[in-house]
């Protein structure tokens, strides 16, 4: 199995590369090669830092989102966005501005705004996540989370809580993404990454 952890200057690649191989993974490849992506049997899509920096980066790599796209969309195999790499899924990002993101599920990143003003922000460590529909990768646990922004819309799967319900995976079809970081979860982000290795959805 070839699994293509895409490279455009954003993510903690040898971190997410170092985990997948725990987790049972061969093949990896952390390439900003969109040919390589092409033929991949598995993408993963990382991310830290502001989605539209983020957005930007990606798209500058010769024919990466179209390659992501193709074989995504198009194949339909299976594809991991983890943290700023699953907000990109999203219509766009409401960081310095409105961005782009990939569009593939219907909604917005917004700064988190949690109710309780006891919770700040970022929103950093351990913390629940709790499924909102059955789904064959997500499971209740504690996973490690970083992050200021969030995600609201469509084809949410589990959520977490931080002055409030907070987004922690969305998905549909062949795509899930995570706002948590399965490479700083132990043994929950491990046993994450294992299932998205047999995953046949």
């Amino acid at each position: 199995m070839s699994i293509a952890l895409i490279d455009y200057g954003a993510g903690n690649l040898h971190s997410v590369a170092n985990a997948l191989k725990a987790a049972g993974a061969t093949g990896i490849a952390i390439t900003a090669d969109a040919a390589l992506v092409a033929k991949a049997d598995r993408i993963v899509l990382p991310g830290v830092g502001a989605f539209g920096a983020c957005a930007a980066a990606l798209r500058a790599v010769p024919g990466m989102v179209d390659a992501i796209e193709a074989r995504v969309r198009g194949d339909g195999v299976p594809f991991l966005g983890i943290c700023v790499g699953m907000q990109l899924m999203a219509a766009t990002g409401e960081e310095r501005g409105t961005h782009q993101g990939l569009g593939w599920i219907d909604g917005s990143v917004s700064h988190l705004t949690p109710t309780d003003p006891a919770a700040k922000v970022p929103h950093m460590g351990w913390n629940d996540v709790v499924p909102g529909r059955p789904h064959a990768l997500i499971e209740a646990g504690e996973a490690y989370f970083l992050h200021s922004y969030a995600f609201e819309g469509a084809d949410v799967l589990a959520t977490t809580g931080h002055g409030g319900p907070v987004t922690a995976a969305i998905g549909r079809d062949n795509m899930i993404g995570v706002q948590f970081h399965p490479e700083k979860s132990q043994a929950y982000g491990l046993a994450f990454l294992s299932r998205f290795l047999e995953w046949r959805p």
